[in-house]
């Protein structure tokens, strides 16, 4: 019992390493993409200033809320459910850019564990932070180029499909093991849920061909759908709140 205690602590102490330096991995990636593209436009914006830290709380705390309103899919199994709470973060992202983002994915994922502990443990959190990041990132990337709405729709387009193809890869080779050693559930009996829903689905590969990434797709397409009915309406206010701050 005591080597089994132990190796669960080891366990859940590199998992928090991992999850730790993910966050620190993420954080650089934005804050070298928002460096370039504020030293090739000659702005001397800071990356982060008082009311971005203000409004990066606020569309944390939205994004919080959506995430816990988690909804089942039919295709999928019931371990992984559909969110809309990349809305607030790429809305966040697109006005204040990526390390806004990428800081507003990882408040969003805090404080939803606050609001309600983990049911997965905390696999399901990494996955969403990590997932969304490889859509807003990407979108963010593409949109920092030029800030029109014909690049804001290629944006939203690249995050959908860099979300779907690294989210598919990503629960493979790492999430979904990593879900099977962390409850100490045999492989099979993941694929079996998968099973449930689709009969298709036999084995890791089936289970992210045919669940994760219709998911994700679905996702993307739906968030995608929706900034561009809202994004250029409520970007103005945002950008005037920015001119206020003599930012």
């Amino acid at each position: 019992m005591e080597k089994t205690l132990l190796q669960s602590i080891a366990e859940n102490a590199v998992f928090v390493a991992e999850f730790i330096a993910i966050v620190v991995a993420l954080v650089l990636v934005s804050y070298l993409m928002e460096k370039m593209a504020i030293k090739r436009s000659g702005s001397r914006e800071r990356v982060l200033h008082t009311r971005k830290v203000a409004v990066c709380g606020m569309f944390a705390a939205i994004a919080a809320v959506l995430m816990i309103l988690e909804m089942p899919v039919p295709f999928a199994p019931p371990f992984c459910g559909l969110d809309l709470s990349e809305l607030p973060v790429l809305v966040g992202t697109f006005a204040f850019g990526p390390v806004a983002g990428v800081l507003i994915e990882f408040c969003k994922v805090v404080l939803k564990i606050l609001f309600k502990p983990s049911s997965t443990a905390f696999v399901g959190e990494l996955a969403n932070f990590v997932i969304g990041c490889s859509y807003l990132l990407p979108a963010s990337a593409v949109y920092l180029l030029h800030k029109t709405r014909k690049n804001a729709v290629i944006a939203v387009l690249t995050g959908t499909i860099c979300m779907t193809v690294f989210g598919t890869a990503f629960n493979a080779i790492y999430l979904i093991p990593k879900f099977a050693q962390m409850f100490g559930m045999p492989m099979e009996a993941i694929i079996a849920m998968g099973t449930e829903i689709n009969p298709a689905i036999q084995s890791v590969t089936s289970l992210v061909v045919l669940a994760i990434a219709p998911l994700n797709l679905l996702k993307g397409g739906l968030i995608s759908l929706i900034i561009m009915l809202i994004y250029k309406k409520i970007s103005p206010i945002l950008k005037e709140g920015m001119k206020r701050t003599g930012k």
